[in-house]
């Protein structure tokens, strides 16, 4: 009987590897290869692609206890060429020397002023922090800006970034540009965990329907792409979002999203639900404008994870454990088979093939995201890592909320859709 249940237990393992997941890793292999090829690498400008653009952007950074970053970040926004309009630095409360490192760089508080610094008010109740300090980021810039840059405390900034993202955004015209950076990784956590967000990102987003929609938005209609399922195909990354002024202030700004843990993932759905309209939303690679450090270290990082990867999924849990069973049973268990291929002979091939697949997958996303290698060696535990950090986050946000920066959230996110 024994013997039995060990065949039946082998038959079904070998048939959910076989007709399940193999069939599903070279779709998202083909997936990945495509969008690879449709996400555009933005560089810098040719001498005679140049054009006087800056003067219509506001830079907006919201910082808390940010001295170990705010130096580098405010110097290259600074040295943008040619100058941007204006940067306005939100010092939130911060009990560092963030504000004082912004004033040596010449930061002065005061309206009218280029380089400005803004002294945050109290987070008031039902607020995000973070959303809060850009919100009160964009009531502070200057209204005549036609775009606005919302980019992180995090980043270092090429002088040609502004510039060849502004391009890129009017040349396209486009509601929302997003860059996705060359990720800095220095522990052994950050180097596991960070490339994962590239997995993720170009398997599950359909960029060339999304791309195609916006060009004929009225085939959304004839389709029957409802609000929702054009929500579900976008995505943002919020340590870079260029809006046009005017759509921004369309989509309610961050006070439409003043609770949302997950705001630019929520940015990215905003724009995409609106594709019927014609707004257009676009997500870019950076790595040769743009680079940042998010976590400095496993406690960072799992403090930063652990908010996010619940409210992500918005109000939706069944999305939140139907996503998570499929990230797990394509990317994690081929790799912990592996070893039932001693016990049950069948399991071995289907297990090595599927593996196989994961791991060049991983290969391209290395190569061209030129993502840490020990990721891509220690794949098994990365993802074993990420899928720990997950059930920490619903843990977290079904039992006494989240933690970030110092302050506790619910962990509760409604929809990022009206």
């Amino acid at each position: 009987m024994q013997e039995l249940s060990g065949i039946l237990f082998g038959s079904v393992l070998v048939g959910f590897l076989w007709w399940v997941v193999i069939p599903l890793l070279g779709l998202c292999l083909v997936h990945g290869v495509v969008n690879m090829n449709v996400l555009r690498r933005l560089k810098p400008l040719s001498s005679s692609e140049k054009i006087e653009l800056m003067q219509d952007v506001s830079v907006l950074v919201p910082a808390r206890n940010e001295e170990r970053n705010i130096r580098d970040c405010l110097s290259s926004l600074v040295a943008q060429q040619p100058q941007v309009k204006e940067i306005i630095l939100l010092d939130d409360h911060s009990t560092d020397a963030t504000a004082q490192i912004a004033r040596e760089l010449g930061f002065r508080e005061g309206e009218g002023e280029r380089l400005r610094l803004l002294s945050g008010s109290e987070l008031p109740e039902g607020w995000v922090g973070k959303n809060w300090a850009c919100h009160q980021l964009s009531e502070a810039a200057n209204p005549s800006s036609a775009y606005l840059l919302f980019t992180d405390a995090d980043t270092i900034h090429d002088p040609a970034c502004l510039q060849s993202s502004v391009a890129h955004a009017r040349e396209q015209r486009l509601d929302l540009l997003s860059l996705w950076p060359d990720q800095i990784t220095g522990t052994w956590a950050e180097k596991l965990v960070i490339p994962l967000g590239y997995l993720l990102f170009m398997l599950f987003q359909p960029f060339l329907l999304l791309s195609w929609l916006q060009k004929h938005p009225e085939r959304a209609r004839r389709y029957g792409f409802t609000r929702e399922r054009l929500a579900s195909m976008g995505v943002a990354n919020g340590q870079f979002m260029l809006f046009r002024h005017s759509a921004y202030r369309e989509l309610g700004g961050h006070k439409a999203l003043k609770n949302h843990l997950v705001e630019d993932l929520a940015f990215g759905r905003r724009v995409a639900s609106r594709t019927e309209e014609g707004m257009r939303l676009a997500n870019a690679d950076g790595i040769e404008l743009l680079r940042c450090r998010m976590y400095t270290g496993l406690s960072e990082l799992w403090e930063g994870f652990s908010k996010n990867l619940r409210p992500a999924f918005e109000e939706s849990s069944f999305g939140f454990f139907l996503f998570g069973a499929l990230i797990t049973s394509l990317f994690l268990l081929p790799f912990y088979l592996l070893p039932l291929g001693m016990i049950y002979r069948n399991v071995w091939e289907p297990a090595c093939i599927a593996a196989g697949l994961v791991l060049i997958i991983r290969l391209l996303l290395t190569l061209r995201f030129r993502t840490s290698w020990l990721s891509l060696i220690l794949h098994p535990v990365a993802m074993l890592m990420i899928c720990l950090n997950a059930l920490n986050s619903w843990r977290l946000c079904l039992g006494g909320g989240v933690t970030w920066k110092g302050r506790s959230y619910s962990g509760e996110t409604r929809g990022s859709i009206d």
